[in-house]
């Protein structure tokens, strides 16, 4: 049989605009114009863009804002309310709106992606009055100054990250507010330099998901992730996007992909056939950092213009039945990091918890006050009122100062010490209810099935099995919308729970493909050559299916067939489709003869087709 014909740019294109009109469309499908008290700002936007139910829309706008609420959360669908319902807002609209930018006084944030979505719609709203003073405005700024203030921190935002990368790094929900506010500014910025180089960062962003995306779903490590994201990973906020940008699962409604929708912006091909290339297994690295650190920054640390940070690197490896990604582990983030995770691939992933991960259930004040700036006696209360499960001993997402990950391809391996009275002492391992043939081996390994892949575990001490969520806690309805629908994403599974200080596993995934039954893998793995002690600190020497020699020591540098990890040159961006060096300022997209230069010093893009395939 022959290859299939290539897909061209233009058909590429065609079939975005498609899915944008359709993605539009559900949208105002969805709106119940006859409930007047029904309906949020991004429905008010979808429909004055479309010229529909503008009776309701004029009135869920005046009553959005009486008495705003959510800060950022509030300005950034008010300012897509403003620029894609212009064609009908009317005098009256327009000085509700007006009058609400004077009176509304939003926070500011404390994360990364509060700053981003704050400063951009602070922006694009006084580039609507540009000449206003400061008597027209909440924070009491003209308008020139609210601009000036604003492109500052968006440009120094932008050098940072595509320096030293991002803090707040490849985050399944959180690439929502990014995506948000870097289309509003492409879309609608009026200064040529701001809107260009947000427009090329939204390249990067989307980049940044395509190269660890499987069927639409964000893989590997991420900063942060909330329990329904870590246990049915499709229903992140990325997987909408995937859906309208590549094509990618099913449609699902979200407001960054409305944005999206309604900005008039196009996506570069090259990042859908990016997004989309799974013929090959491929490895892919990053070097992100954590969050700027306030208190104990701890020997690894780097000073980035007078903030403290730590690197944090990236590997992936993606094939076309899994991706397994991981992080170094360790205080990454606060609350929600996720050191590593597998995800299998499924066409329609909706409903089914495709994932595979552990990690050490850590809480501390030690961690609350590094990142925030509330006292040690205060800040883990302060954290658990929002994040309900920070200190839950059956919690899914964390770092842990005691913790140590590495990856070669499909194995990753874990080592834990765990300090004398640390609240929480056990390890927690997730079995999804949709994993089959589960199965405890006499030799210690544990082995599944998840879709078109085998998996095989094997901790280094014996646990017992636990529900996913044995407190009751999020079934019990703690934490409001963490915990919505709980009994959909968060029920029927299983959690191993290895309960000792000093611990560890390793974790073996391969395609199903690849042998020819399960017992042949089980065989396969059975035979490998693995040594593991756990005093006086725990130590691995592991021999993947690939002959890779996998070996560690915690506290000390692993190595991968004898040769020690080098962390000293580990680039921004490295594999097949990205690279980019550490310091650079620049990312080069590639797939086959195309390559797309980011150059963001010059504020260039520039691509070119050449012979050479990648």
């Amino acid at each position: 049989m022959p290859p299939p014909a290539a897909v061209s740019d233009g058909q590429i294109g065609a079939s975005f605009q498609d899915r944008r009109l359709e993605f539009i469309d559900r949208y105002v499908a969805r709106t119940e114009a006859d409930n007047p008290e029904w309906g949020s700002l991004p429905f008010v936007a979808v429909n004055m863009a479309q010229g529909t139910n503008l009776d309701w829309a004029r009135h869920r706008l005046r009553e959005l804002t009486k008495a705003p609420t959510g800060a950022m959360f509030w300005m950034y669908p008010m300012v897509l309310v403003m620029k894609a319902g212009a064609p009908h807002l009317d005098a009256d609209d327009w000085a509700v709106i007006r009058e609400a930018w004077r009176t509304y006084f939003p926070y500011r944030g404390d994360t990364e992606n509060h700053w981003v979505m704050y400063y951009a719609s602070i922006y694009l709203a006084a580039e609507t009055w540009p000449d206003l003073g400061p008597e027209g405005w909440y924070n009491g700024k003209s308008s020139a100054e609210n601009r000036a203030e604003a492109k500052d921190y968006i440009l120094d935002w932008i050098r940072i990250t595509t320096t030293y990368g991002r803090g707040e790094y490849d985050s399944p929900n959180y690439i929502d507010p990014y995506v948000s506010a870097l289309t509003l500014l492409t879309a609608w910025c009026q200064d040529p330099e701001l809107q260009r180089q947000a427009e090329m960062m939204l390249e990067y962003e989307l980049l940044d998901f395509a190269v660890e995306n499987l069927g639409g779903i964000y893989g590997g490590a991420h900063s942060r992730i909330y329990p329904k994201h870590a246990m049915q990973p499709a229903l992140g906020a990325s997987t909408s996007l995937a859906w309208l940008l590549w094509g990618q699962g099913e449609l699902q409604l979200n407001g960054s992909a409305l944005i999206v929708a309604l900005s008039g912006w196009s996506p570069p091909a090259i990042l859908q056939r990016i997004a989309t290339d799974r013929d090959d297994a491929y490895v892919h690295r990053e070097l992100k950092r954590t969050r700027w650190r306030m208190r104990h920054a701890g020997p690894d640390a780097i000073d980035v213009e007078d903030h403290s940070t730590v690197p944090v690197y990236k590997y992936s490896y993606v094939t076309p039945d899994y991706l397994l990604g991981s992080s170094q582990g360790g205080l990454l983030q606060p609350i929600q990091q996720q050191s590593w995770s597998m995800i299998w691939h499924e066409a329609k992933p909706l409903g089914i918890s495709n994932t595979f991960f552990a990690l050490h259930p850590h809480y501390s004040a030690e961690e609350g006050t590094m990142y925030f700036g509330a006292d040690a006696d205060t800040v883990v209360d302060l954290i658990a009122r929002s994040k309900v499960d920070y200190n839950s001993p059956d919690k899914l997402m964390s770092g842990s100062p005691y913790e140590q990950i590495f990856q070669d391809h499909g194995a990753v391996i874990g080592l834990y010490d765990i300090e004398p009275g640390t609240s929480f002492q056990h390890l927690n391992t997730f079995f999804s209810r949709d994993l089959q043939s589960v199965t405890e081996d006499e030799s210690g390994w544990i082995f599944a099935i998840g879709g078109p892949t085998y998996i095989a575990y094997r901790p280094f001490v014996a646990g017992e099995w636990r529900p996913s969520d044995w407190t009751g806690l999020l079934a019990g309805g703690a934490g409001a919308w963490i915990s919505s629908n709980h009994d959909e994403w968060g029920a029927g599974h299983k959690i191993y729970v290895s309960e000792n200080p000093k611990n560890g596993y390793v974790a073996q995934i391969a395609s199903a493909a690849d042998f020819p039954s399960f017992a042949a893998f089980q065989a396969a793995v059975r035979a490998l050559p693995l040594q593991f002690g756990l005093e006086p600190t725990p130590t691995v020497r592991f021999t993947t299916l690939d002959g890779t020699v996998m070996k560690a020591t915690y506290g000390e540098r692993p190595t991968v067939n004898g040769n020690a990890l080098d962390y000293e040159h580990w680039p921004l961006f490295d594999g097949p489709f990205a690279r980019a060096a550490r310091g650079s300022n620049e990312l080069l997209m590639r797939h086959d003869q195309e390559s797309r230069h980011l150059d963001f010093k010059a504020t260039q893009v520039t691509t070119r087709i050449s012979p050479s395939s990648r």
